[in-house]
């Protein structure tokens, strides 16, 4: 079942759609960003729970420094100095994070309205065409982002695009999880396991320095289940750049077009586990080191640091300027597609 509100924003009105299955557990989406604003599923016990962080307000979300629950784009994460070069052409994007681009810019795909191009059969899709210049970047794209939540609790969520013209694409999903319910305070005794023997260092700026290093013996190391505080506050350089994790993971044994375990999440209080599945390359963690002063959540209140978790599978940050990464050039006739599935179960 699906059913729709529509709220007003600067921007136009907002359509956000609930589907519930048939279990009574629920996805809310809006068309903001192409963004999940609720997650409804069962502990243990069976009590349903909202696990996905989120604001009261459907036009809170409009430029809000978290990027909650959105799709950013054009390239999610951070383009070194804004800077770009395709086929030899140098292009300039919006340095909007510190001295570098992150998630498209201010304008990006997180802040505009998508078009609901259909809402049936438990499936929603949207679509959104940014043109040609926008932000800087060349090519026409058209984005598509399909969720499908199904009666096993597992959301789909497929991201498409193609364009006219020689540009880079990398898109994700920004929904900071807590799976105690998202106004229950910090996730810092949740367990995470990352598939992932090697993760990206950065510079202070959290730019990728282009070399996969082994996690092994540092605080990087989630190859088993880890309390995300165990490790956060040692004085480690990519825990010091950022108040916490905020990083790439490079996904072990990635094969183009092939779905892997990135990363299970546990709340061992309600016993539910998030499995995150994804034919992304890399893995971004990031552990909300700045959630304070957002706008008021579903309950009334602003989040604190460390109140949510997103698990972010994408390309890795910086791609376009550093050969070794894995590409992200799309090209005329071709089709990006990519895959996240967020699967909920309870132990």
């Amino acid at each position: 079942m699906i059913t729709r509100t529509v709220s007003p924003s600067p921007l136009g009105d907002i359509m956000q759609l609930t589907i519930t299955n048939s279990r009574g557990a629920s996805v809310t989406l809006s068309a903001l960003g192409a963004g999940v604003v609720a997650v409804n599923v069962p502990d243990r016990n069976g009590k349903l729970d909202d696990v996905a962080l989120g604001y009261a307000n459907a036009a809170d979300y409009i430029a809000d420094g978290p990027c909650s629950g959105k799709v950013p784009g054009r390239y999610a994460n951070r383009i070194a100095g804004g800077k770009l070069e395709i086929d030899g052409k140098h292009y300039q994007l919006p340095v909007n994070n510190g001295p570098n681009h992150l998630h498209g810019g201010p304008q990006g795909f997180q802040n505009q309205i998508w078009k609901v191009e259909s809402a049936e059969n438990q499936s929603v899709v949207f679509t959104h065409t940014s043109p040609d210049g926008d932000a800087g970047y060349p090519g026409t794209l058209n984005a598509k982002a399909t969720y499908t939540w199904t009666d096993a609790d597992v959301l789909y969520l497929t991201l498409e695009a193609t364009t006219d013209a020689k540009t880079v694409v990398n898109l994700t999903n920004h929904t900071y999880w807590n799976l105690a319910g998202h106004n229950s305070g910090n996730v810092l005794s949740h367990k995470l396991r990352i598939n992932a023997s090697k993760y990206l260092p950065t510079d202070s700026t959290l730019i990728p320095e282009g070399v996969e290093v082994p996690v092994a013996g540092s605080p990087m190391d989630f190859t088993f289940d880890k309390e995300l505080g165990r490790d956060i506050r040692l004085p480690f350089p990519a825990l010091t750049y950022g108040k916490g994790y905020d990083n790439c993971w490079v996904i072990d044994n990635h094969a183009p077009g092939v779905l892997a375990t990135a990363a299970v999440l546990t709340d061992e209080k309600s016993g539910r586990v998030l499995e995150v599945e994804t034919d992304q390359p890399g893995v971004q963690v990031y552990t909300g080191n700045w959630l304070a002063g957002s706008p008021l959540n579903k309950a009334g209140r602003s989040y604190e640091d460390y109140e949510g978790v997103a698990i972010e599978c994408q390309d890795f940050p910086d791609a376009p300027n550093k050969p070794a990464f894995p590409p992200t050039v799309l090209s005329p006739g071709e089709r990006y597609i990519r895959h996240i599935n967020f699967k909920f179960i309870t132990k």
